[in-house]
């Protein structure tokens, strides 16, 4: 069958066609397998695929609808390779573990994600493997690696913090010390806005269920492995097993891949339905156009909340008077993302009054999706963490988090205003 993935394109070129081949009588979409198991040829045939993962046997760990969801996720982030899984959570967990074991160590921006702050805080601990989340500082990276670090860990855009990390700088960091870079990309829009892999990173973790997706339906996650990704100096990776030979010798740059697969899909069954996979797909095709037009709106509405009576601050990396413009203006290409925060006059009552009173604007705790959505994180997303940790990932009493949708910019605009005049009212 013939297929156009080689062929060098667009993104949005990519996002529609990669994966879909071109043979007379073909689908010009992608078909949905619901089926468990794959017939073999011989006994040879059996053994070469359980030994190898090249074809397929069970839909657990091979199935041609998230065959093609993985190899369109990695031609729009440049990748050797992609591997779906449920939930962005579980993209998460299966990066770490593929690559730690117990007693091995990780460095992390301390500006993420209320769930990933879990799993780096709470979940690993019990599973020997320790953390160090540090400020989004390169100097305090670079200090905190130790002979047992085996990846360093950022967001594209810290959430909710909304900072920026300096992507080739830790780059340099994780290429001295021989270990794994890996950028959440989720907010970089599965490559439209950032492709970190292009400046350095080595991984690259999504969660699908946020712009890959878009309509706020279906739950997925992705992690997607990059040309430079460096396991020499990991012990899962370099450790002869009964064979004799260590996995790098056995697969050499398929070596992360072939692990993550086993142990997330077979072992762990992280597995991403293909029902699921053919909606993300469906997803991506239309990725471009909505992230365009949500970037826009963002970038609109922030301008004009730093007019409004009743808003203390704007925090959006598309502001020229943000702390992190300059290395949004550098690693994000085709716009500054679907996100802002902003904080309410009145501290925590004051934003109460305002968030419970929005009319057209959805409350809310997804991401990426076509309706606009409103959250609170100090209540919900990160309302598990102290104090302390509130404050180490930016997260603020007043502070309203904002994913911008397709609606139409001035009536959100109408929509804040009424609320912000509640407030003032009392």
């Amino acid at each position: 069958m013939s297929k156009d993935s080689n062929l060098e394109h667009g993104f949005a070129t990519n996002a529609v066609h990669v994966g879909t081949t071109r043979n007379p009588g073909d689908p010009l979409g992608t078909p949905i397998y619901p089926v468990i198991a794959w017939e073999f040829e011989n006994l040879e045939h059996a053994e070469y695929i359980f030994k190898t993962n090249d074809g397929r046997s069970y839909s657990r760990i091979q199935n041609p609808t998230t065959e093609v969801l993985e190899e369109r996720l990695a031609a729009l982030e440049g990748a050797r390779g992609a591997i779906a899984t449920t939930t962005g959570q579980a993209a998460t967990l299966l990066t770490i573990l593929t690559l730690a074991k117990a007693g091995d160590h990780i460095v992390a921006t301390s500006s993420l994600f209320g769930g990933s702050a879990g799993l780096f805080n709470n979940v690993f601990p019990n599973m020997g493997i320790s953390s160090t989340l540090v400020p989004n500082d390169v100097n305090a990276i670079a200090a905190a690696v130790k002979p047992n670090t085996r990846a360093i860990w950022v967001e594209i855009i810290g959430n909710p913090a909304m900072d920026v990390p300096d992507l080739s700088a830790i780059a340099e960091i994780t290429k001295a010390a021989h270990i794994p870079f890996i950028v959440d990309n989720t907010w970089g829009a599965v490559g439209y806005l950032c492709r970190p892999l292009d400046f350095g990173a080595s991984l690259s973790v999504h969660s699908l269920t946020k712009w890959a997706s878009g309509q706020g339906a279906v739950m997925g996650g992705a992690v997607l492995v990059g040309e430079n990704l460096d396991l020499a100096n990991n012990p899962i990776f370099n450790t002869p097993d009964a064979s004799g030979k260590s996995l790098l010798e056995q697969f050499g740059e398929l070596a992360f891949l072939t692990r993550a697969r086993n142990l997330g899909l077979l072992s762990l069954g992280l597995t991403l339905a293909p029902q699921s996979a053919w909606t993300i797909n469906a997803g991506l095709e239309t990725v471009e156009v909505r992230v365009q037009r949500e970037c826009q709106t963002s970038l609109e509405l922030a301008r004009w909340l730093e007019t409004q009576p009743g808003v203390a601050w704007v925090s959006y990396p598309g502001l020229p008077t943000h702390a992190w413009h300059k290395n949004a203006s550098k690693y994000l290409q085709n716009g500054f993302g679907a996100v802002f925060t902003f904080g309410i006059e009145g501290g925590l009552e004051g934003t109460k009054r305002f968030y419970d009173n929005l009319k057209l604007i959805r409350k809310a705790t997804n991401l990426g999706d076509v309706r606009t959505l409103a959250v609170h994180p100090w209540t919900t997303t990160h309302g598990r963490l102290n104090d302390a940790g509130r404050a180490a990932a930016g997260v603020t009493p007043e502070m309203i988090r904002v994913s911008v949708g397709l609606e139409d910019v001035n009536d959100l605009k109408r929509d804040f205003r009424q609320a912000l005049d509640l407030v003032s009212q009392g």
